[in-house]
């Protein structure tokens, strides 16, 4: 082992019937050029071959470490590989998805090299028909402020999301942190609190990570309105609070902002789709703690296009979609014409 694998990592795998696609996780992070490794594999009550399968891997490596468990949904599986992780560093990878062979080396080095609590890179998106993926190769590091600013308003260059499967966290960033049992969206808060306490980062701006996106059945891809309003917006709305607790009321508020914008492209999608119930619920959550929005509108961080899509929408929400619509199918078309 050379001086650049004297840090254990804990990688942390969570199965449940995956048995056709297990392989293909397993063989990449065992064939990992950063080779002190543990990894952690949780089947939580697979039916099929799944759970034969990872007892297969720890018999052939010692490196593997199975969690036979009952059923209890990906968070559960999470928090019980977590548990049981000794590394210096914790990583985590879906049993449907793969990774690059270097991936743990260079997000590894990148903390080294750069002193950071953690590292994050880009992925592939994987498509039944096609791979999408990105990045320029750079390797920038990041303050907190500076990662936070990236990660709840977005960036052109930059890609950095809530999913914890592009991460690398230095243990003591998620010692004691465990993700919602029981609901679906759970890594925004984990997420959240680990950048909340990180004083430094590094982003790589390489694709290392395999994200399959429509795999039918894929926990990612259950997404529905009924999983939005019972777990994706109340993340959101404790988002801003543990930003406002760990860091500052003004960072709170550019995630209070950014929280009424995701919830106004919401609204028209919703619209949309005809999503009649849907768009009225968004209507009644935009409204939520109208006070508190108002007084982020009033401030210097929104532009003055936001400002006026609000009090448009406080007008009329469906005025407001319709205007939405067709500055789409219209404004857009025609600037675009004119810049060719």
């Amino acid at each position: 082992m050379n001086d650049r694998e004297r840090d254990l990592i804990s990688v942390i795998v969570p199965v449940y019937n995956v048995e056709q696609f297990l392989d293909r996780c397993m063989q990449s992070i065992l064939c990992q050029t950063y080779r002190n490794l543990e990894i952690i594999l949780v089947d939580d009550g697979s039916t099929d071959a799944s759970a034969g399968m990872c007892d297969g891997y720890a018999g052939r490596d010692s490196r593997v470490k199975v969690i036979h468990k009952p059923n209890g949904g990906l968070s559960d599986a999470r928090n019980a590989g977590l548990e049981a992780a000794s590394g210096a560093y914790i990583g985590y990878v879906d049993s449907d998805d793969w990774i690059e062979p270097d991936m743990y080396e260079q997000m590894h080095r990148a903390c080294v090299d750069n002193h950071a609590g953690l590292a994050v890179c880009r992925y592939f998106s994987e498509y039944r028909d096609r791979t999408e993926s990105g990045g320029s190769g750079s390797v920038v590091p990041l303050s907190r402020e500076e990662l936070l600013k990236i990660y709840i308003g977005g960036h052109d260059s930059y890609i950095i999301y809530n999913s914890v499967w592009s991460k690398l966290f230095a243990r003591e960033l998620v010692q004691g942190m465990v993700f919602p049992k029981g609901r679906n969206s759970e890594d925004i808060l984990y997420t959240t609190r680990a950048f909340c306490k990180a004083d430094r980062a590094v982003y790589l701006d390489s694709s290392f990570y395999h994200y399959v996106i429509d795999r039918e059945g894929s926990i990612m891809n259950a997404a529905g309105a009924e999983r939005m309003f019972r777990d994706e917006i109340p993340f959101w709305r404790e988002h801003i609070a543990c930003i406002s607790e760990m860091v500052s009321p003004q960072m709170a508020d550019f995630a209070r902002y950014h929280f009424q914008r995701r919830l106004l492209f919401y609204y028209v999608d919703a619209v949309e789709s005809r999503n009649r119930e849907t768009a009225a619920r968004l209507v009644t959550e935009i409204k939520k703690d109208r006070d508190e929005t108002d007084r982020v509108y009033g401030g210097g961080i929104v532009t003055k296009g936001d400002r006026m899509r609000r009090r448009l929408f406080l007008l009329s929400p469906p005025l407001y979609a319709g205007v939405v619509r067709l500055y789409e199918k219209v404004v857009i078309p025609l600037r675009n014409g004119k810049g060719q």
